[in-house]
């Protein structure tokens, strides 16, 4: 008999996104002639930038001929890649790292949500409420989660709610925890966290032997000089932190993937017998073992990205999603809505309308407006009532969407 890993069984309903797709696709299909504007999950809208196309077609016509051709790359990234990423992304902020720190993949989504499998089921995991579904989901497939109760918090896991009262970063949980995912700028309430609230955190990590997994997929989005734009900017964090990036949203690579993963040498875990071991050493053995390596062409065109030309490109993208940002802001905060993200993401989040639940403003939105967002509540209970919304759009779209709005 074939047994089924039961931990799965566990989840809550489906993957937000997709509940998302089906509920346009049903409106859709009803409604054959409705012009939907898409505000909902965070996907790039404007084209890959000339310097990057060049590269890749430059990779493609290496590959296309005898001398150029590639197999299987080194599995932890190519060493062209690296190197760019630690001299422009770490070095200039006083952030040394070794390549062999550095892990090259497909996506944030899939090494955020994969880094659990080297550590026991038996650690207890903190995460924000609202938060990426991706960092509770994958943890309860593990069994890491136990049931979930009528509000979908799992009874297992610690929940740390990020709220206005106290500007979108938690408190330090009061019972111990051994993993803490955490994402500055933050995905979906838009916040950043300062320096000296990552060092609380550190610190804390450090004290109780834990480990900090922070996301900063979007950290290209900031623009306040004030905002670690890296946890490694914190001193101490290396012995405590793994961090995550990514090229979709700052290069926009969504299509294209590829991402990377910085595990420094002096992170360390414990054995049952209490005695240390390089986690580093651990996530090489398991990303060797499960992954073949990006792309050729995708590193070729991730490494553009560090060129001259490449950075004033990506740049010029960054500052449309960012003026779409700045518009939708302003805009809502006009009509009266509660308002707060969107000056160093690009995601806002706001408070819904007349009480709205989140599902409620949802389809409100999609049936008066035909404008798709994405409900607070998806993320979590502590985002009930709130709503997110993408400026990852075109600017003629957000104009429309924002006069829909006034509409309504």
């Amino acid at each position: 008999m074939t047994k089924i890993n039961e931990n799965f069984l566990l989840l809550q309903a489906g993957y937000l996104f997709p509940e998302i797709s089906r509920r346009v696709k049903v409106f859709t299909t009803d409604n054959p002639d409705s012009a939907i504007i898409k505000l909902g999950i965070g996907d790039v809208t404007e084209p890959l930038p000339p310097a990057i196309v060049e590269a890749m077609h430059k990779a493609v016509d290496e590959m296309g001929s005898k001398q150029g051709v590639k197999g299987y790359g080194p599995e932890r990234g190519y060493d062209f890649l690296i190197e760019k990423i630690i001299k422009n992304d770490f070095a200039p902020r006083g952030i040394t790292l070794d390549s062999s720190e550095i892990f090259v993949s497909d996506g944030s989504k899939c090494d955020t949500g994969n880094f659990q499998e080297v550590f026991d089921t038996d650690n207890v995991i903190a995460v924000t409420d609202p938060v990426y579904p991706v960092y509770v989901d994958t943890n309860v497939m593990a069994g890491r989660g136990g049931k979930a109760d009528s509000s979908g918090r799992y009874a297992d896991i610690v929940y740390m709610p990020v709220t206005p009262d106290n500007n979108f970063v938690p408190e330090l949980p009061k019972e111990k925890v051994d993993l803490i995912y955490l994402c500055y700028p933050n995905n979906p309430t838009g916040a950043v966290a300062s320096k000296a609230r990552l060092k609380v955190w550190v610190d804390y990590a450090k004290k109780n032997n834990a480990i900090i997994l922070f996301d900063a997929a979007y950290e290209a989005f900031i623009s306040d000089p004030d905002i670690p734009h890296s946890i490694y900017e914190v001193d101490g964090a290396k012995e405590v932190a793994v961090e995550f990036r990514s090229f979709s949203k700052t290069a926009g690579f969504t299509g294209l993937r590829c991402a990377y993963t910085v595990v420094p040498k002096q992170l360390k875990a414990y054995k049952k017998d209490g005695s240390t071991i390089d986690v580093n050493a651990i996530w090489n053995r398991r990303h060797c073992t499960k992954f073949n390596g990006a792309s050729y062409i995708s590193q070729a065109a991730a490494a553009s990205v560090y060129s001259d030309t490449g950075k004033t490109q990506i740049r010029q993208t960054i500052n449309l999603y960012m003026s779409n940002a700045k518009l939708i802001r302003e805009s809502l905060t006009a009509l009266g809505y509660e308002i707060y993200g969107g000056v160093n993401a690009p995601y806002v989040w706001l408070k819904t309308k007349d009480n709205m639940t989140s599902w409620q403003f949802f389809d409100y939105l999609l049936e008066k407006a035909n404008i798709v967002g994405t409900p607070g509540s998806g993320f979590g209970s502590a985002g009930e009532g709130f709503f997110r919304l993408s400026a990852f759009g075109s600017p003629d779209n957000v104009i429309e969407a924002l006069q829909r709005f006034k509409k309504i």
